[in-house]
């Protein structure tokens, strides 16, 4: 159970990345796919022009709430590990998300990243559970303590073998204003200490 438990924190990601240019290094001990049914990315066509928003979110005490599949969660601001991986939350850690505080604010230039748990250890739902169960479309908005809001909307949730995720377009891509969501997903394979899969689920900013 405990090799288990230091998983999830293992499994949130192993992005390795260069803090000052958002970039990424050392990708060894990256873990990344998609949970779904097949290897199909899925797509939604967008408009060419895309919309940044003037305004900044306080992300102090925010929270991320996607009405298509009920979920509500508080916020917590995450850097690296020691190691170099992307943290996970720990204030409330199966049922908060985390926010990569390197990385770009959400609805300001550039790809905000999110991450969150799958399950927790025996395989009880967390926050990210019903990730899988978004569709092309779905709004996902973060809100502050002030009640400002920044919508977006799922365009692509894509399956990346562990060692093949495209790191720059998850975490770098300047081109529009992107919130990108991150969780464990697939098969737990107990010889390697970590699932097969992860899933990532990529929105991009409507309002």
């Amino acid at each position: 159970m405990q090799n288990r438990q230091r998983m999830w924190f293992f499994c949130a990601l192993c992005f390795l990345l260069v803090s000052l240019s958002f970039g990424v290094w050392g990708l060894s001990q990256f873990l990344f796919v998609q949970h779904s049914p097949d290897n199909r990315t899925r797509e939604y066509s967008t408009s060419s022009t895309q919309v940044v928003s003037s305004s900044v979110l306080d992300m102090s005490n925010a929270h991320l709430i996607i009405p298509s599949i009920q979920l509500d969660a508080p916020v917590e601001q995450v850097g690296l590990t020691a190691t170099g991986a992307m943290d996970v939350p720990t204030k409330d850690q199966w049922g908060g998300v985390g926010w990569y505080n390197k990385g770009s604010l959400p609805g300001t230039v550039g790809s905000a990243v999110i991450d969150g748990h799958l399950d927790k250890p025996g395989g009880l739902p967390a926050v990210f559970w019903n990730l899988r169960n978004l569709h092309l479309g779905d709004l996902v908005t973060v809100q502050d303590k002030e009640g400002h809001t920044k919508r977006f909307r799922v365009t692509k949730m894509a399956n990346y073998a562990p060692d093949q995720a495209p790191l720059d377009e998850i975490f770098s891509n300047k081109d529009g204003s992107f919130l990108n969501l991150i969780t464990c997903a697939g098969r737990w394979v107990p010889s390697q200490h970590q699932t097969t899969l992860r899933l990532v689920v990529y929105t991009t900013l409507v309002e």
